[in-house]
Formats: C-alpha cells, structure tokens, sequence
C-alpha cells in the first residue's frame, strides 16, 4: 500500500509514522508512506495556500488551486483513493477503515482553517472522513489516526493476522477483557475459565464477556 500525505504543517508527521507498527511496516515494505507540502504546490509566490471567504465570514478558506494541483502530480496515472479529512465527513468506523485497506493508494488531505473550496473537494476528493463529532485545529491528527488504524489491517503488518480476528467491532461487538500473569495479582484473580484449558469454554465466556461489555458501554452496536 501506498499512503500520501497533503499537509500545511509536514513536520507533524516524521514522530508518528517514525514509530511502533507503523514503523515496521514501512521498513517491511509493506506500506509506504510519503509526506507532501501543499505549500510546494501552490503558484502564489508567497507560498499562500489560503484567502478570505467569499460573501464574508471569520477566517480563512483553503484555496482550489493548490489541492487541485497537488492531488494531480502526486496522483499522476495511478488509481488512488483521495480522502479530505473533514468533521463533516463520513464517521470513521471499523467497517470503512476496512474499505480503506483494500486500496492500493490513498491520497489523504488534511483540511484546515474554515475549510476547503467547494471546488477543489468536486474535482479533486472522492470522500470526506471525520473522526469524531468535534473540531480539531486541523487534519493532521485525525490524517494519524486514519493511517494508523488501515495501516495494522495491511497483510504481513500485524504479526499474527489472527490476533485481528476477535478485535473491538470486529463483530460489532466490544473486546472481552484480557488477563495475563500473575494469575492471582494482589488479591484480584483471573478467572478460572482461562486457567481450565478448556478452550470451548473460553470461547463461549469470552463471548459472553463480550456481550455484556457491549450492552453496558455500547447497547447501539447491538441494535445495529
């Protein structure tokens, strides 16, 4: 997979792609990952990427002609998905992270100030995604978040693809609770379902688990 990366402020992103998984999946060549400067794609000779709004309004509006442009040359004879991070996206949810993984390109543009020109999103982007119901200073961080969560569902990146299997939402179900050593920690042990051997039995309690946890902290999973 490839992931690229349209963004102000580039310099946000070496600390994050530059550890843990998504690390070892770029030194695996499992994704590669390329960060690019709207900045450097703009024709203002002052590297401006933004103007005031049209028919007034606080702030700034990121312009058409940079998006446009950039998505065009990074994107060149390639089939790519070009996503805008935008809070009036569609939520990000375990089933579209999953369609996101089976692109072999994503192109993704972090928004920023008031928005983008309605023109660049038409020509330019195929969807908007948001991370939650609030307001960010920009797209950079939820950009992360999105890359970090389609990039562990890329094959060969997580060591054992099985350990995806059982995953929170996987089955639009919560994750049952883990236990590990020691089995008994100061007074508080592990059940003694997981210390049976009897793996029938601990594959119908964590199901159980698992159902209870969604009915107490996420009862719209089940009435989905």
């Amino acid at each position: 997979m490839r992931i690229d990366i349209i963004t102000i402020f580039p310099n946000m992103f070496p600390p994050v792609l530059g550890e843990s998984i998504i690390k070892r999946a770029q030194e695996k060549k499992k994704v590669k990952i390329i960060v690019h400067d709207l900045r450097d794609y703009t024709e203002d000779k002052h590297r401006k990427v933004d103007d005031r709004p049209f028919g007034g309004g606080p702030g700034m509006v990121m312009g058409p002609q940079p998006l446009v442009d950039a998505v065009k040359r990074i994107k060149g004879k390639r089939k790519a998905r070009v996503i805008l991070m935008d809070p009036k996206g569609t939520p990000l949810a375990h089933p579209v992270v999953k369609r996101f993984a089976k692109f072999s390109n994503l192109i993704i543009i972090c928004g920023h100030y008031e928005g983008v020109d309605q023109r660049a999103i038409d020509m330019a982007v195929d969807e908007s995604v948001s991370i939650g119901d609030y307001v960010l200073t920009g797209g950079e961080l939820p950009a992360m978040v999105l890359i970090d969560s389609v990039v562990r569902l890329v094959p060969g990146v997580v060591g054992k693809d099985e350990s995806l299997h059982d995953e929170t939402f996987e089955h639009d179900l919560l994750e049952y609770p883990h236990y590990t050593r020691p089995a008994n920690f100061r007074g508080k042990k592990v059940p003694d379902v997981l210390l049976s051997g009897n793996h029938a039995k601990i594959q119908k309690w964590r199901k159980q688990e698992a159902l209870k946890i969604t009915k107490k902290f996420r009862p719209d999973l089940l009435q989905e």
